[in-house]
């Protein structure tokens, strides 16, 4: 049986927090501790001199379209643009050197450009001709398409691209893409994923989504990456549930199973109206009934049910429908079943405790409030400044023990699990950020226990756990808290708690990732 050693460098594990040294055998972790004895013990192992690296857990990614993120790469990433003006010069260039198939662009933001506009179906059509186009917006829940895309899919002239009119133009600009460019597009995707230091991420489906063709084709796809898949969509009886598991063989009935939609869109389902449109609360897409109904059924068939939900109001029904749950079934039965929320932006603290005693976890995305947050961000200008500051509460949902997973929802945020990690740390209001040991363990165990896995070792660097690591370059450690949380005796450096990188400006670089023993990347 072969023993790889690491040595010389940095390990962070909670069972031996000064480890220089690690041996991996059989893709377990067979052993932890200081240099010297590790090649007295493994003479014959194969080394792999660190030369100073920290290793660390691999990350899991809680949230996360592997097809749309590899369209981004492939296709034309507009999270780049400054400016109206911008955007539409990005895509007459790619329009001009891409002639083939149907353009697919992603990510323009105008609350970030002085016009404070977006483009409009002209705008396109100047830049594309008579292709089919299709740009959304980076939140995902609107965009803007040609004219032959809106005929393509049936859309009247002047409808605004949102909700089932978004899914259906989505569907036909997705029917123009090759079975090779969707393959490639999987493949840059997960290659991205092992290249920041992720060993598994947790794919949201659905039919409104990617649809069960792309979602079987993704599960075929073979890649180092493991593939958590979630399937968003409502059944209303255990049978239903079950029948629904068969047929897409998903982890869960969870993931975006769309409560509401996003503030960015002016879709997130509000209980007051949004500040810059006093005319709208936002999109229901599922109601209270609706929503407890696909909950008892999952708890009674032992599958993990799980909400996309951002706006208070989805949440505040989404809640109530947990609650009528756990009156009929117990808080064990729904405990037992993983069930999940997604995004929960918008949470008060009374909901927050009732989360914590059911055992409901939050999959949340850092990265929202380090592009949104702040007094002048995108939030503040869809909601006002006083209703934005309370958004992505990550320190009062843990404080209410709900169990934090954090994700990216890539292709909205990127991919890079430090800049989460960093983000929750800085979060834009006082008050709501966790330490970087919390956030860390957010995207690394906690993300784990969010898939289900529950063994209390994935996800660490322990003995007998799997061997699911990446070697980083990074330049200053520590352990610390918030800047505006109180120390404790586990940020001292005494207390002996497994040290992680300093995220300032230049975060750590992924040298190699390693899953389950096996190189995937580097």
């Amino acid at each position: 049986m072969t023993t790889t050693l690491l040595l010389n460098g940095r390990v962070h594990s909670p069972a031996m927090p000064d480890a220089t040294a690690m041996a991996v055998r059989d893709g377990l972790v067979a052993w932890l501790g200081s240099d010297d004895v590790a090649q007295a013990q493994f003479p014959d192992a194969t080394v792999v001199d660190l030369d100073g690296s920290f290793v660390a857990p691999a990350f899991v990614d809680s949230h996360v379209h592997v097809t749309a993120t590899g369209l981004t790469r492939t296709g034309l990433d507009l999270r780049q643009a400054t400016s109206l003006r911008h955007c539409l010069d990005l895509l007459t260039d790619f329009a001009r050197t891409h002639t083939d198939g149907a353009i697919w662009a992603h990510g323009w933001d105008e609350t970030r450009w002085p016009e404070r506009a977006a483009p409009t179906t002209g705008d396109v059509d100047a830049a594309v001709g008579g292709r089919l186009a299709y740009l959304s917006r980076i939140d995902v829940h609107s965009a803007v398409a040609s004219s032959a895309l809106r005929r393509a899919a049936g859309i009247p002239d002047g409808e605004p691209l949102t909700a089932d009119a978004h899914h259906r133009a989505r569907a036909a600009a997705r029917a123009g893409l090759s079975p090779a460019q969707r393959a490639a597009a999987r493949g840059a995707a997960l290659d991205a994923a092992a290249a920041a230091g992720i060993v598994a991420v947790h794919e949201c489906a659905g039919p409104d989504i990617a649809g069960l063709d792309d979602w079987h084709e993704l599960r075929a796809f073979e890649h180092g990456v493991a593939v958590v898949g979630y399937w968003g969509e409502a059944v209303d009886t255990a049978e239903a549930a079950r029948a629904l598991m068969d047929t897409t063989g998903a982890h869960g009935l969870a993931g975006d199973l769309f409560v509401d939609g996003a503030i960015g869109s002016r879709t997130a389902w509000l209980h007051e109206s949004y500040a810059d449109a006093d005319c709208t609360t936002g999109n229901r897409y599922l109601d209270t009934e609706a929503i407890t109904s696909h909950l008892a059924a999952c708890t009674e068939a032992g599958v993990t049910a799980g909400f996309h939900v951002i706006g208070d109001a989805a949440v505040t029904a989404a809640v109530d429908a947990f609650d009528a749950v756990v009156a009929k079934y117990g808080a064990v039965a729904v405990a037992r079943c993983g069930h999940r929320l997604e995004h929960v932006e918008m949470v008060t603290g009374e909901q927050a405790a009732k989360l914590g005693s059911w055992g409901v976890i939050a999959s949340m995305q850092p990265g929202f409030d380090a592009l949104w947050g702040g007094e002048s961000g995108m939030y503040a200008q869809r909601l006002g400044v006083e209703r934005a500051r309370p958004m992505n509460h990550f320190a009062l949902l843990a404080s209410q023990g709900v169990p934090l997973a954090f994700g990216s929802d890539t292709p909205v945020t990127d991919m890079n699990p430090w800049a989460a990690v960093r983000a929750a740390t800085r979060h834009h209001t006082a008050g709501s950020a966790i330490s970087a040991r919390a956030a860390f363990s957010a995207a690394t165990r906690g993300a784990w226990r969010a898939g289900g896995v529950r063994d209390g070792i994935t996800g660490t660097l322990v003995p007998g756990a799997p061997a699911s690591y990446a070697i980083w370059d990074a330049d200053e450690f520590d352990v610390a808290a918030p800047a505006d949380a109180v120390q404790r005796w586990s940020t001292d450096p005494r207390s002996r708690v497994p040290v992680l990188p300093r995220l300032e400006d230049r975060l750590p670089r992924c040298r190699q990732t390693v899953h389950r023993g096996v190189v995937i990347h580097g």
